[in-house]
């Protein structure tokens, strides 16, 4: 299971096919490192249900 931005949507797609894996993945809008804390936060808790869900699925 992986969190990353959208911008790495296609790569880890070609990543995972050339692997002969189907992780999961939980997208965040891109770019992330000029976001503060607070929208950081914001962020984490918008998509925190999904990664859950993947992480209990995965386990």
């Amino acid at each position: 299971m992986g969190v990353a931005t959208t911008e790495f949507i296609d790569a880890a797609q070609v990543q995972a096919k050339a692997l002969g894996t189907d992780p999961a993945y939980v997208f965040v809008p891109h770019p992330v490192q000029d976001r503060t804390d607070d929208e950081l936060r914001r962020m984490a808790d918008e998509h925190l249900e999904a990664i859950l869900a993947l992480l209990v699925k995965a386990g």
